[in-house]
């Protein structure tokens, strides 16, 4: 059986399902900021704070963004914030998110390893319940190197390998981040209009490949023979691989987290590297349940 219909049912089969479900493609951004004491510095050529252009740029930006993507603020460092989610992952409300962002103020250091697992991990609980269905993004936005660069080296690569899309932008840094040869993309933002057009395109890139997560009608009338329960249990197990919060054990190959550590992107303002899937383990759970779903098609279709 060839892999490429094996994949071509596997899709029919998702978007059937989270059709049943009552499901639609959501996409899941969690903004890691660096609120930390730099960041009341002033931006080149501006007597602007950095702080206060990157608020601008977040609530111009995320002002407009569409329902269908759900944001979470994680703020670390701030001063006088109870809860570093600021906003915790949900569709968007301007009357809560955004005095929320207005409320920041940079305070102390830069745990930025430790935020990178909080955020992360709470797409990757997100991803389960949604049965891995929509997209999961991690945009970090920071000033400075980590006080925690053990912590951003360990996790950066566990974040890659579970299929998490990273982005960092470099607000006014005098070279790059460490982290801009090992993320998808990295962008330099030296001035508040740069600054806002770095977020504005990370946020253009969010659903570009929604087309490709929604099958055609005869597709979900020739899968309508798989109960409900067989696909909730298939797609539930296969959700399951590379959910596993940062830093903790996993049923995949590590060899996966090994590849993305020595991957190395080019040395570009704006770069994109292609992550590897979870593992042989979840590409062979994927063509046998494609198998599966093909054999149901080619009985409908030979009904007919």
């Amino acid at each position: 059986m060839r892999p490429l219909l094996a994949g071509t049912a596997l899709t029919f089969l998702l978007s059937a399902f989270s059709s049943l479900m009552g499901q639609s493609s959501i996409d899941h951004v969690v903004i890691v900021l660096d609120a930390s004491g730099s960041m009341k510095q002033k931006m080149p050529s501006s007597n602007q704070p950095k702080m206060e252009a990157a608020k601008e740029a977040l609530i111009e930006v995320l002002s407009n963004i569409p329902q269908t993507t759900h944001i979470g603020l994680l703020v670390f460092s701030a001063a006088d914030v109870k809860d570093h989610w600021v906003y915790p992952l949900a569709s968007r409300k301007d009357d809560e998110l955004l005095p929320a962002i207005r409320n920041i103020r940079p305070n102390r250091g830069t745990p930025l390893g430790r935020y990178i697992k909080i955020g992360a991990d709470r797409l990757l609980e997100e991803r389960a319940k949604q049965f891995g269905y929509g997209t999961y993004r991690l945009l970090i936005v920071t000033d400075g190197e980590a006080n925690d660069r053990n912590l951003v080296e360990q996790y950066t690569p566990e974040v890659l390998s579970r299929g998490l899309r990273m982005d960092v932008i470099g607000v006014a840094m005098d070279r790059d981040h460490t982290l801009a040869t090992k993320v998808h993309t990295y962008r330099r933002a030296n001035d508040a209009n740069t600054l806002k057009q770095a977020i504005a395109e990370v946020f253009a890139e969010v659903g570009g490949n929604q087309a490709g997560n929604v099958a055609d009608n005869d597709a979900f009338e020739l899968l309508a023979p798989i109960p409900v329960e067989v696909a909730s249990a298939a797609i539930n197990a296969l959700s399951q691989s590379g959910n596993n919060p940062i830093g903790e054990s996993r049923t995949n190959s590590p060899d996966v987290e090994q590849a993305a550590s020595n991957t190395t992107a080019q040395h570009t303002i704006t770069h994109t590297r292609t992550v590897q899937p979870e593992g042989m383990g979840s590409v062979l759970k994927l063509v046998i349940l494609g198998g599966l779903v093909l054999l149901v098609l080619l009985k409908a279709i030979t009904k007919r």
